[in-house]
């Protein structure tokens, strides 16, 4: 029986594994997925969000400035790309104006750090594309802008450095309780666990109600997104938000690490957590509600629209407690929930301690990492990257100057992928303006090569998404 088992590997669980992965106790991760990170985490704004919007007393503005607090030397420590650039929340009239109003003295209350109100040109000055309408603006510097799944995956491969156990393709099918624990039915088969942290996403209430009375529920909310070419992102500066309204934070405009231009969300439910698609009307939509921000923005440098689920619940409010005997539900994490990862982590470590978990710290665990991104290197690290592995040497994506090397280095990683999406998100290929069109074969054979497979029996992402059908022709033979 193992002492702590971690269901579901998006930034929530992998934090959670992150942090009990620093004491001495056995730990598994059971993920449905092929791969971490392939729901909320993939699929969002990509925001460390300062903490103004969260209603003050609550888990979400404490956790959210707690966790924004942390994030920055987290990231250092971990090797995560992560810039803190600061948002702007715009307000075009008197009665926004007041909105604005509102979520300063909000975010005064939650503690979040150097907030101010600036007129319009004082906004204008530091954002020149923003629209003349712009009366003033809520300015939050502590704001910032992350690669969420490369934050899970760092999270998520150093707990796995460190001893937790990573099952993908484990999807939970019943809990039963059982003396000293739980025993977890899965796809793989049974796991015995003395406790349990539900950190499901979308599906929460479905596993908290395998072992607790209902709750809450989910009630998926589906938001959708441009992403322009890197020729626009010097159209941003800040992160740009609306005033948020019933439907959320409404349409943002925001850089991203990879130095693009993202666009979206609109706001709308779905019947279930997979759908996922783009549509017509809601890019539209997008369109529409950010013409308001920024007149200039266009979209002929789109080069790619994309969709996430949010895990919105019937309450308003993160569900994080002890649900049952040694059960704790890290549930209907909505946004703040990628700003909150850390915060969370930690208390879900106090809520495993009220319940009787109380293991010995290990003495040196890992708390580092440490990546080779060759786009960023000087000449001379590119040299010395080289002539320590020629495999630098020759670049796969020349969109984002990928190398053979980094590919190689994400298929022998700690969590190894098996698809190509799954090298795009370790290691950067098909990110640009081509969006694969050029590196993705090169990328298919590398990872059959490298994982001794057929390139038929590689995948595009998730299970069963393969690229390849069958051979056409037989190489000639002698």
């Amino acid at each position: 029986m193992i002492d702590v088992a971690v269901i579901g590997c998006g930034i929530i669980g992998a934090a959670a594994a992150f942090e009990l992965s620093k004491y001495q106790a056995s730990v598994a991760v059971l993920e449905k997925e092929n791969d971490i990170a392939m729901g909320e985490t993939r699929a969002n704004s990509a925001i460390i969000h300062a903490g103004y919007d969260p209603k003050p007393g609550t888990l979400m503005a404490r956790f959210n400035v707690q966790g924004n607090a942390m994030t920055e030397q987290l990231c250092k420590d971990l090797d995560v790309p992560f810039a803190r650039i600061g948002s702007f929340v715009l307000a075009f009239s008197e009665e926004e104006t007041a909105t604005v109003r509102t979520l300063y003295e909000r975010g005064v209350e939650n503690g979040v750090p150097g907030l101010q109100i600036l007129d319009g040109d004082e906004v204008r000055k530091m954002d020149p594309e923003v629209s003349p309408e712009v009366v003033c603006a809520l300015y939050a510097p502590s704001a910032g802008i992350i690669t969420p799944w490369e934050y899970a995956l760092a999270l998520a491969e150093t707990a796995v450095r460190n001893g937790v156990e990573l099952h993908l393709s484990t999807k939970v099918t019943g809990i039963t309780k059982i003396d000293g624990g739980y025993r977890i039915e899965t796809t793989k088969g049974p796991f015995e666990a003395r406790y349990v942290i539900n950190a499901a996403g979308v599906y929460s209430d479905v596993i908290h109600d395998m072992v607790a009375p209902h709750a809450f529920t989910v009630l998926p909310n589906k938001g959708e997104y441009y992403v322009l070419d890197k020729s626009e992102c010097g159209r941003a500066r800040h992160v740009l938000f609306q005033c948020p309204n019933q439907d959320g934070k409404g349409v943002l405009i925001t850089p991203t690490m990879d130095h693009n231009l993202l666009v979206g969300p609109n706001a709308s439910s779905v019947s279930g957590p997979e759908k996922t698609g783009n549509t017509a009307e809601g890019m539209a939509f997008v369109r529409e509600k950010a013409a308001k921000t920024m007149p200039s923005l266009t979209y002929r440098n789109a080069i790619r629209n994309f969709a996430g689920v949010r895990a919105n619940t019937d309450k308003d409010e993160f569900q994080i407690a002890v649900a049952a005997e040694h059960f704790i539900d890290l549930a209907g994490i909505k946004s703040p929930g990628l700003s909150s990862a850390p915060a969370i982590a930690l208390e879900a470590v106090r809520l495993l301690g009220t319940c009787g978990f109380r293991p010995e710290k290990k003495a040196d665990p890992v708390l580092t990492r440490r990546k080779k991104r060759f786009r960023f290197m000087s000449e001379e690290e590119r040299k010395q990257a080289v002539r320590e592995n020629p495999l630098y040497g020759r670049v796969i994506c020349r969109c984002e100057t990928v190398t053979e090397g980094e590919i190689v280095d994400a298929i022998r990683s700690p969590i190894p992928p098996c698809s190509v999406d799954g090298i795009k998100r370790r290691a950067g290929s098909g990110m640009g303006r081509c969006q694969g069109g050029f590196c993705g074969p090169r990328v298919v054979d590398i990872l059959a090569r490298e994982l001794g497979i057929s390139p038929l029996s590689v995948l595009q992402d998730g299970a069963g998404s393969y690229i390849l059908m069958s051979e056409t022709k037989k190489e000639a033979q002698d």
